[in-house]
């Protein structure tokens, strides 16, 4: 009977084991290396319009939560805006009860005008008829209160308002961060194994998980306050405009200059940016690398070489960023000077227009207030454009992983209902037609391949290191697809069959003991969920993890993680090989799978591995020649050619490339233990 095992990156996709790995990537794309074969990262300008674009799609499934941000952002704008007009009157309110104390009690402001004006004081005059005050009356303090309240509520509403839009907006960044990781999670489980296997796995880690904060934190941080500035700017401009448009156009002078600072600055630090998180995911792609072949760095004594490695990497990383930020920081004392700049000419242009009774002290001390509120803004919007540079590079490093071609799901052209279907049950049959492939097309790999495999038959496949050993059984799955000729599974056509489907009728167990955090009983089911305690017991004490389980003391409770905890590797691999077990698949592939366990293990487990094979057909890939004996076909395979198969007594009768191979195995060990007998021989009594 078939089970269905899980859809995941090791429950059906594997990195190739013993046999020839795809070489790389196209020309000149970035390639898997070691330390110093670290990514190049791209030093031109980023598509900034484009990606800003596409960043600004992904808010539309909340674009009401967005509409009610810009409502919110537009009205705490207006009430902020309106409050220093209102607060001028305030001002004027003051200076005219002031002034009035000095003006006769009893005449109008005409008379009080005309007496200034008979005795010489004509500017003060002038000033006094631009003024809304009764001669003598003093100052209001009535009105002043009513209108210190009005601003006061104007400014309590208007923060409630902006609390409310943080809120929201926090809420839609959020969420929309989360809905990327996940679109980004779900592509990662439909790219090609080649995509994953022609990529440093730190750089791709850096663009799921860096990149993607990277672009949350930049929309959290300058979306809303994007929004409020250029809000801002537009309500201040209107509000300038009602107060003086004179010194309105005064203030829209520092606009040019602004933009040709703000232009300059982007032009230089876009391509930093993009270098800055090219240069952290090749750091990161250097920290995973080193980490997770740290015995070997220190068995090899490579700690130095690694330093080195990564100093050399940090210190591009330091000198872009440094770059980048230097070129952001410029922004605002520039913008501050470009602000003084502006606030000086207002300041004596306003003072002229007062004296001359053109425009009230409280008008000016308003137009100053939004002068100032109008230069914040614009440097706020010109140091959020440089986070914003930031954010776009790393949503174009997160969009280039989600435009990623895809494993086509129904192959050929197929429609979803119109896919060819494996039968069940399912007999096992396995035909290799004519078959031709290469991980590139000027590098052909298998070339004519013609192969008959019975249903129930044990194909062991030997060859050397490169042969094409496992990407024979990686084109069975369909974890790459042929380039001519056709794989057919009782009779189908494998590329006319869902991959999910297709994959559900096989089991394999790699060379590498892939194992998740969890509990041992979790890693066992993980080929078959549904499977009982008894089902599992029985695979276990069939593998021989039943016998070192009883020593832990959680037995099949213990929690281990993907590098298997406290369990040897020995121990990891018959948890593996036991995995397979309890799924049942039809077809199994056993790629070097016990190169992990001592000489004494592995002859039991070859009994084990009988009765797992029994009735199903099985690929079993093994350099140590001891292990296939029993298979019913033995395949040779040299430059991914099959050279010879048969059984193991008639390659070995044949004296060929399997006879080569045996020799070179054996004939060390043997010749060994002659000279160790001769040595006893001499040795005293």
């Amino acid at each position: 009977m078939s089970r269905r095992q899980p859809s995941g990156p090791a429950a059906s996709a594997a990195s190739p084991g013993s046999g020839t790995r795809p070489p790389g990537p196209p020309a000149g794309g970035p390639r898997r290396g070691g330390h110093g074969a670290a990514m190049a990262p791209a030093e031109k300008s980023l598509n900034f319009g484009a990606s800003a674009r596409r960043l600004i799609g992904l808010l539309k499934p909340h674009r009401l939560r967005v509409i009610a941000v810009l409502a919110l952002s537009v009205t705490a704008v207006v009430m902020n805006v309106v409050a220093p007009k209102v607060l001028g009157k305030a001002v004027d309110a003051v200076f005219a009860g002031s002034v009035s104390m000095h003006l006769p009690l009893g005449s109008t402001k005409a008379q009080a005008v005309a007496a200034l004006r008979a005795s010489g004081q004509s500017k003060m005059a002038d000033m006094v008829a631009a003024m809304d005050l009764v001669p003598g009356s003093g100052i209001d303090f009535d009105r002043v209160a009513t209108i210190l309240l009005t601003v006061v509520a104007l400014y309590v509403v208007a923060s409630l308002l902006q609390v409310v839009q943080a809120r929201l907006l926090n809420t839609v960044v959020q969420r929309t961060v989360e809905k990327l990781r996940a679109d980004v999670d779900a592509k990662l489980q439909r790219v090609p194994l080649a995509y994953v296997d022609s990529r440093p796995r730190g750089e791709l880690l850096s663009r799921v998980t860096n990149d993607i904060d990277n672009v949350g934190q930049s929309m959290q941080q300058s979306a809303g306050q994007l929004l409020v500035s250029i809000c801002t700017v537009l309500g201040v401009v209107v509000m300038m405009l009602t107060v003086s448009w004179q010194l309105t156009i005064v203030a829209l002078l520092t606009i040019p200059l602004v933009m040709l600072v703000a232009g300059q600055i982007m032009k230089r630090s876009q391509g930093q940016y993009v270098a800055q998180w090219a240069h952290t995911g090749t750091l990161n792609g250097q920290i995973e690398e080193a980490f997770t072949a740290h015995e070997l760095v220190k068995v090899f004594g490579r700690g130095p070489q690694v330093e080195a490695a990564f100093a050399s990497t940090n210190a591009s990383l330091t000198e872009v960023s440094r770059r980048a930020q230097f070129l952001s920081g410029l922004m605002m004392p520039i913008m501050m000077f470009v602000g003084n700049l502006q606030y000086v000419a207002i300041c004596v242009i306003g003072g002229v227009r007062v004296a001359s009774g053109q425009m009230t002290l409280g008008d000016v001390t308003v137009f100053i207030q939004y002068s100032r509120q109008f230069t914040q803004p614009v440097t706020q919007i010109a140091s959020m454009i440089n986070l914003l540079q930031s954010g776009v590079a790393s949503a174009e490093r997160v969009f280039e992983v989600l435009d990623a071609p895809e494993e086509s799901r129904d192959a050929r052209g197929r429609g979803a209902g119109e896919n060819a279907h494996l039968p069940t049950p399912l007999r096992g049959e396995v035909v290799f037609d004519d078959v031709r492939f290469g991980y590139h097309p000027d590098a052909p790999l298998i070339t004519g391949l013609d192969l008959r495999i019975e249903p129930g038959q044990t194909v062991a496949i030997v060859g050397p290191t490169g042969a094409g050993k496992t990407t024979l059984v990686n084109l069975v799955m369909r974890f790459y697809d042929v380039d001519a000729g056709r794989i057919l599974v009782d009779g189908v056509d494998v590329r006319d069959v869902p991959r999910e489907e297709l994959r559900s009728h096989f089991g394999m167990v790699l060379q590498d003991s892939w194992l998740f955090r969890g509990t041992i009983a979790d890693n066992l089911r993980y080929g078959r969920l549904d499977a009982s305690d008894d089902e599992l017991l029985e695979a276990a004490r069939a593998t021989f993890v039943d016998r070192f389980v009883h020593s832990l003391p959680d037995g099949y409770d213990t929690i281990i993680d993907d590098e298997g905890g406290s369990i040897s590797t020995g121990e990891r691999q018959l948890i593996t090989i036991a995995r397979a077990f309890l799924a049942r698949p039809d077809i199994l592939i056993l790629d070097e799978a016990t190169s992990s366990v001592d000489t004494r293990t592995e002859a039991t487990l070859q009994q084990a591995m009988a009765a797992l094979r029994q009735d199903r057909t099985s690929f079993v890939i093994a350099h140590r020649l001891s292990t296939i004996r029993d298979a019913d076909i033995i395949l040779v395979m040299e430059n991914g050619d099959i050279v010879e198969q048969g059984s193991h007594d008639d390659l070995l009768a044949a004296r060929g490339a399997y006879w080569r191979l045996y020799e070179a195995q054996f004939a060390g060990a043997a010749q060994t233990d002659t000279d160790e007998g001769k040595a006893a021989d001499v040795r005293p009594a």
